[in-house]
């Protein structure tokens, strides 16, 4: 049998990247939707924060079932009920007429699309070379973010044009179409196509308990401290351009909503570009921990200057608001040192692991900012898209900001803990 094709690899692969665009996409969505949404179900920001949370609370509760399960079952299955289910959580936030239904298909979106990210590190271990991998989840990121940024200014002009509700029905259909590719044209590994698997590990069941599996994985260190340190970065990134970034740059810049996205979509696609420069690197240097390092401190000071610092100038604004977003980056390391740090059979349960870390950032930071923002409002109402909801000063932004650099700091001290894996997998 011969190596499977370059195209076919790639194909299969992206039909997992196409939920993970999906994944994005709902991810950030709420961004540029903050007014809509807070008229529809009479929210405040604390409300609004946690509304956009409940995607994460179930996606971060998906990620070790996920990444077990795809180490027994195999990734087609859970693509395909993966982008069934969040079909229908679409469905439901786009009729909803409260907040609990809103906040249940938030929730049915956030866990079937959590599984789409461990799906794709288990697909590229077995049709791409071990070479390739670092490259695979950079270049997932890569296309998560473009989800991302179709959720900023693109998004923000459909709902203008069409309405909240019929884009998110428009969103439904395109998603249950990933269901129907996932099924038709992805398999677990190569050999399910008479082609040569890279990986040695392809069996799905070895007999060990799925729950023994995890206790192992998470007796490794570098494991548990990967959990905690990677949420630092992307806590960041997504609980500014992904809810508060276009109130805070709309209130405190008197930047148009379509502008104020186009800004987030900005850091978004620095965070992508980010990934793949610090992955590359890494990959080239043999080193995991310095790169990390390296994207972590500076990414600190410059969200330092945006939350203390009013700006004199939009260009000057948008260069700091890129420069974090690449300098964040840096956290795709966190996939591949997990990936390394654990035997091969367990790196599906390694990914999950991490990327359960990952996305606990934007999940406790999201609603706590809003929180933070309700206790310091001073009063003031706004006008225009933002007609009878609150309106924050500068102050109390960076007062909630300032929980990112708390986050930051512990990632510095957690990753001189971590074991140096150069770049060689864990036997």
């Amino acid at each position: 049998m011969t190596s499977p094709p370059i195209s076919l690899a790639w194909l299969v692969w992206g039909i997992g990247a196409a939920l993970y665009f999906i994944g994005f996409y709902q991810r950030v969505a709420p961004a540029v939707i903050t007014a809509e949404l807070s008229q529809a179900f009479n929210l405040t920001a604390a409300g609004l924060g946690n509304l956009s949370a409940f995607y994460f609370y179930s996606y971060v509760a998906m990620q070790i079932p996920t990444g077990l399960l795809a180490d027994r079952y195999g990734p087609r299955i859970l693509l395909t009920c993966g982008a069934a289910i969040a079909a229908c959580g679409t469905a439901v936030f786009a009729m909803a007429q409260d907040v609990f239904l809103a906040n249940t298909g938030r929730l049915m979106i956030g866990g079937s699309v959590g599984v789409a990210f461990v799906a794709m590190l288990k697909l590229s271990a077995h049709w791409m070379p071990a070479r390739q991998f670092a490259l695979a989840s950079a270049v997932a990121l890569a296309v998560g973010v473009f989800g991302a940024v179709a959720a900023g200014a693109p998004l923000r002009l459909l709902v203008d044009a069409f309405g909240w509700r019929n884009i998110m029905w428009a969103s439904a259909v395109c998603t249950l179409l990933i269901a129907c590719a996932a099924w038709l044209v992805v398999r677990d590994d190569p050999a399910d196509r008479q082609y040569v698997s890279y990986s040695s590990h392809h069996t799905r069941d070895n007999g060990q308990s799925v729950w023994a599996g995890l206790v192992e994985v998470l007796s490794y260190r570098n494991t548990v401290l990967l959990f905690f340190l990677s949420g630092s970065m992307t806590g960041l990134v997504l609980t500014f351009a992904g809810l508060w970034g276009v109130p805070f740059l709309t209130t405190q810049y008197g930047l148009t909503q379509t502008f104020a996205a186009g800004l987030c979509s900005t850091m978004m696609v620095a965070w992508a570009l980010g990934t793949l420069v610090f992955s590359t690197l890494s990959d080239r240097i043999g080193k995991r921990r310095p790169l990390y390092i390296g994207g972590v401190i500076p990414a600190l000071a410059l969200w330092s200057a945006l939350i203390y610092t009013k700006l004199p100038s939009t260009p000057m604004l948008a260069t700091l608001v890129a420069g974090i977003g690449f300098c964040a980056g840096s956290f795709i390391i966190s996939f591949a040192f997990a990936k390394e740090s654990v035997p091969a059979r367990l790196a599906g349960t390694a990914s999950g692991v991490a990327n359960m870390g990952v996305i606990a950032g934007p999940m406790l930071l999201q609603p706590l900012v809003g929180v933070v923002l309700d206790r310091s409002w001073q009063g003031t109402l706004g006008t225009g898209a933002f007609a009878g909801k609150r309106v924050f000063e500068f102050s109390a932004y960076s007062h909630a900001f300032s929980m990112m650099l708390v986050w930051g700091a512990l990632s510095i001290v957690l990753l001189a803990f971590t074991r140096e894996t150069n770049c060689r997998q864990q036997t």
